[in-house]
């Protein structure tokens, strides 16, 4: 079953979604619960409108109750949890549905949410899955079986890199477990695989097996993207690819991969070379990719060069910020002659006024945000730095009414909304507008305690009451 988007489902459940994120809007929980859950049976598949339903019982759990009402909540679901576990074997959509009511009576449900990311994962739905898995392993991080089938959604869903390092991190704490090491090396393959253009599973169009042409060739990249490939591994292969080379001398795939495996050998000036040659092919002089690829490459030449460094050398501080500034320097370069280059890339617009930014070049980051904001993808995001950058200026109306109209645009409340609902916080005290400062922080607090300082700051505000 494929999620789908609001652009996707029938206008009429778009109308009931509309209604139940109003509910949600003007905090009648119950309402938009019902409405949110009556949306995920006609359409299970759409995704919003089940992180719409996440934060409505997130919020109706937080809006009241005590000891006996969550325990009533439990007692009530157990049945539910049986007869969930029974549709999962037979039929994984009505489980799915299933798992939302016991949710829509206690929001933490463990059994609920296993239930979810279990019947998801049988209907092919892996955000869906990653939403519940989430819960799952930040209250269990050690529970093995959570943990792999975390990382393997979180790749299904394009976010291969996040996957390796909570798995790299477990395989650390448990060195002699094996199944966890396989499952590193596993997901390291195929997070290489994602970056280097191959992997088809974000698009839902099948595994990275499938876009190889030969199962020879797929245990050729696999080997060539885990992270403890030994040296003559990756000597292996690109003796493989560079014997192909001379009868293949077009093949630009060929020339990335030997160049992808020098960067990760630490052969830097090698793999510019590769990339160079790519360059000189007409192909491969208007692929804006390449060009990102060498600027990643380089950068990491910097850090290598950073990492060379003897720590007890009494220098070693001013020689890091030399190669830091140098690093710096070189991305905001490289990335004007891509703006130049590609003048209506939005994207790398994006890109440039975020180095800027964090060079402290306002005026100039400023200049970025306000083209890239006319992308749709980046809108929100240029948006928050522009507020941003209005507020270092203290031209701080500015960055609140851009704030606030970029939160409008953002009917869910998730992780990009409780950034701008934070710094929409940060604002108002420095307007010395306590009162709506913390009215914003207590927002992200009925649902996110955790989220950077919002529970210290909510607990202090209260505390001096």
């Amino acid at each position: 079953m494929a999620e789908k988007s609001a652009n996707e489902i029938p206008r009429d459940v778009r109308a009931i979604f509309q209604k139940g994120n109003d509910a949600l809007i003007r905090e009648n929980y119950d309402y938009a619960v019902d409405l949110l859950t009556q949306v995920l049976e006609k359409e299970p598949g759409f995704y919003e409108g089940r992180k719409a339903l996440r934060v409505a019982q997130a919020r109706k759990a937080g809006s009241g109750g005590g000891f006996f009402k969550k325990a009533l909540s439990s007692a009530s679901s157990t049945p539910l949890v049986a007869k969930g576990q029974i549709a999962l074997r037979t039929n994984p959509a009505d489980a799915l549905n299933i798992g939302e009511r016991i949710l829509n009576s206690d929001a933490n449900s463990s059994a609920g949410h296993r239930l979810i990311a279990e019947a998801a994962v049988a209907l092919d739905m892996p955000r869906t899955a990653v939403m519940s898995l989430d819960l799952l392993f930040k209250n269990n991080p050690r529970d093995k079986k959570i943990a792999i089938q975390y990382a393997n959604m979180l790749a299904e869903t394009g976010e291969a890199g996040r996957a390796e390092r909570i798995m790299i991190e477990i395989a650390n704490a448990n060195p002699n477990d094996q199944e966890l090491h396989q499952a590193l090396k596993d997901l390291s393959a195929r997070k290489t695989l994602s970056e280097g253009g191959y992997d088809a599973l974000a698009s839902g169009q099948g595994s990275y097996r499938d876009i190889l042409r030969n199962e020879k060739e797929a245990v050729s990249l696999e080997q060539q993207n885990r992270v403890q490939k030994t040296e003559d591994q990756g000597e292996r292969l690109i003796g493989e690819y560079e014997a192909r080379l001379k009868t293949e001398p077009n093949n630009l795939k060929l020339m990335r991969n030997i160049a992808e495996i020098y960067t990760e050998k630490k052969k830097f000036d090698l793999a510019l070379q590769y990339y160079a040659k790519i360059k000189a092919t007409d192909a491969g002089a208007g692929d804006a990719s390449i060009d990102a690829a060498i600027a990643k490459t380089k950068s990491r030449q910097f850090d290598h060069q950073a990492e060379q460094l003897d720590a007890t050398a009494p220098d070693y501080t001013e020689r890091v910020a030399q190669i830091n500034a140098e690093k710096q320097a070189f991305r905001i370069e490289e990335c004007r002659k891509r703006v130049e280059k590609f003048p209506t890339d939005l994207a790398i617009r994006y890109e440039m006024g975020v180095l800027y930014f964090e060079a402290g070049k306002i005026t100039e980051a400023l200049e970025q945000f306000q083209k890239s904001k006319n992308n749709p993808n980046k809108k929100i995001a240029s948006m928050n730095y522009l507020a941003q950058c209005f507020a270092k200026r203290k031209m701080y109306p500015l960055a609140m009414t851009t704030l606030q109209e970029a939160i409008k645009e953002k009917p869910v409340f998730d992780e990009e909304k409780k950034e701008l609902v934070y710094n929409l916080g940060i604002v108002f005290e420095a307007m010395e507008k306590q009162k709506e400062s913390i009215e914003q922080f207590e927002q992200i607090y009925a649902i996110d305690i955790g989220y950077k300082d919002v529970g210290a700051r909510v607990d202090k505000y209260y505390a001096g009451q």
